[in-house]
């Protein structure tokens, strides 16, 4: 029996050094996945940063023309003399808010100044493939891409980034996007807040973390499966912003520019306001509501009502992932920001209220489609496959419906981006779609395990070999390969090969 004491000893050794490894794995990473949490912490002390709109000329041949320059640049964002390495369109961070209408032959010349390729992505345009500035449509250093198309959609916040296959996160994150508008007649007709800068506002947002010597961190939590999360806010490239409004109600242009974060905008006091517009333009219906959701490269247009000499902020509050525990916290699902302070002046300018219709949204009709696709989202890919640059997926018919199911089959927040077409959601996890998500959408999130129905119809631009894409907009994961290809092409036309080569552009 005395033999067996030191062995006893020994289990009992292992056993009390595996309890406490776990309980300090456990204590690790608890530590690791805290939330960040900046609401009442934000001293609101810079105007917000409103992006110029861009300068544009018509040509000879009537075309609307553009400029858009890719630049290094560096940037001091806190105010304390330590200036950060950034990237941006015409200037050191972001770019120029672009506007044109609806029938509007656009014409816009990217050139590229920075040491490596890059490109740019009309996010939410319907165009031709080779005008997607999608990664087939690489810009060389010194060289400079001119892509042209006709505007045919309705009026719309739409935006603009690189998409290089491997290096969107990259690109994105040091400062590279902007946001394009679209005007229509429709819209014009509303008595809506319109005035751009002043009641009208884009609101680009953006989470960074910085080194001790002012740079970018792009450090990822190791139990963190999304991408880089930030713990400071850039609201249009302004950290700690506030709005002067002069007017009873403000329209604000939410965009998440973020490469992995998700949000949940609200009003600090939980006001409602109102919901006019997603990706792809305005609603049939305002929908008043009191929070909205918007995962990265999601839009949204709400209408704020203030009242003289008050001060309220747009705050995002902890976003429904679908996802509960370490995984919720590590994936930014616990987290909660003050964003954008509104100050009212003690005098407002009336402002019409904001109407309960707004413009007719035909439905597609799902009855009429010719197939329905699955596509699922797991690990790294999409039905089990990583992205290949030349791999066509799929080919669609041009004047054709179709139906997507889309799933985020793993326990990860997943999102899906389709290039060329907004769509319309059937249903989610087999429901009637809520009002934020009865419009037009380009881009929508993906709980896991709550599978979506869109229905899509592409029309106008078919090529059989220059692909657009379907993606994670999440976009380590695009990067990392979940990301898919499809070409539209016309009626008994078969899908061909997309090009080898890459690096477009004349050198200036």
């Amino acid at each position: 029996m005395p033999a067996r004491r030191p062995v006893v000893r020994v289990l009992i050794g292992v056993l009390v050094g595996v309890l406490l490894l776990g309980a300090g794995l456990a204590v690790g990473a608890w530590t690791l996945t805290r939330p960040t949490d900046t609401v009442g912490a934000v001293s609101f002390v810079r105007p917000l940063a409103v992006p110029p709109l861009a300068e544009s000329r018509l040509d000879d041949r009537g075309q609307r023309v553009f400029d858009l320059v890719a630049q290094e640049g560096r940037r001091d964002f806190r105010g304390d003399g330590r200036t950060t390495a950034t990237a941006g369109f015409n200037g050191a961070f972001l770019g120029p808010t672009l506007r044109a209408r609806r029938g509007e032959q656009v014409r816009v010349n990217v050139a590229n100044t920075l040491g490596q390729e890059t490109n740019v992505h009309w996010h939410g345009m319907h165009l031709p493939a080779r005008m997607d500035g999608g990664p087939h449509q690489l810009v060389r250093p010194g060289a400079t891409w001119s892509p042209t198309w006709r505007v045919d959609q309705p009026a719309a916040t739409l935006w603009y980034h690189p998409h290089p296959h491997g290096a969107t996160e990259d690109h994105v994150y040091r400062g590279l996007a902007g946001m394009f508008i679209l005007d229509d007649e429709r819209e014009a007709a509303l008595p809506l807040p319109r005035t751009y800068g002043v009641d009208d506002v884009p609101v680009i947002v953006q989470d960074r973390s910085f080194s001790g010597s002012g740079q970018f961190d792009k450090t990822r939590n190791a139990f963190a499966g999304v991408g880089v999360l930030g713990d400071t806010l850039l609201v249009n490239g302004t950290v700690g912003p506030y709005l002067d409004v002069r007017t009873q109600r403000v329209r604000l242009r939410l965009l998440n520019a973020s490469t992995a974060r998700t949000y949940d905008f609200g009003l600090s006091d939980n006001r409602q306001f109102a919901l006019i517009g997603t990706d792809g333009g305005l609603l049939a219906r305002t929908a008043r509501l009191t929070r909205v959701r918007l995962s990265p490269g999601e839009r949204a247009e709400i209408v704020v009502d203030v009242r003289p000499g008050e001060r309220v902020s747009l705050r995002s509050t902890p976003p429904d992932l679908g996802i509960g525990g370490l995984s919720r916290r590590s994936a930014g699902g616990a987290d909660r920001f003050d964003v954008l302070q509104l100050r009212a002046a003690d005098t407002l300018a009336p402002a019409p209220p904001v109407p309960d219709d707004l413009v007719p949204v035909a439905r597609l009709d799902a009855g009429a489609a010719v197939t329905t696709r699955r596509l699922e989202l797991r690990g790294r890919g999409i039905n089990g496959q990583s992205m290949r640059m030349d791999r066509i997926d799929f080919a669609v018919t041009r004047d054709s419906t179709e139906v997507w199911e889309v799933l985020n089959a793993d326990g990860t927040p997943h999102n899906f981006h389709v290039h060329d077409v907004q769509f319309q959601l059937l249903t989610v996890d087999g429901a009637a779609p809520p009002p934020e998500l009865t419009g037009w959408k380009d881009t929508i999130f993906l709980p896991p395990h709550r599978p979506m129905r869109i229905v899509l119809r592409f029309t106008d631009h078919s090529d059989p070999n220059l692909p657009y894409m379907y993606h994670c907009h999440l976009l380590w994961h695009e990067d990392a390969g979940m990301m898919g290809q499809f070409v539209v092409v016309d009626p008994g036309q078969a899908p061909g090969r997309p090009p080898t080569h890459t690096g477009h552009g004349k050198h200036d």
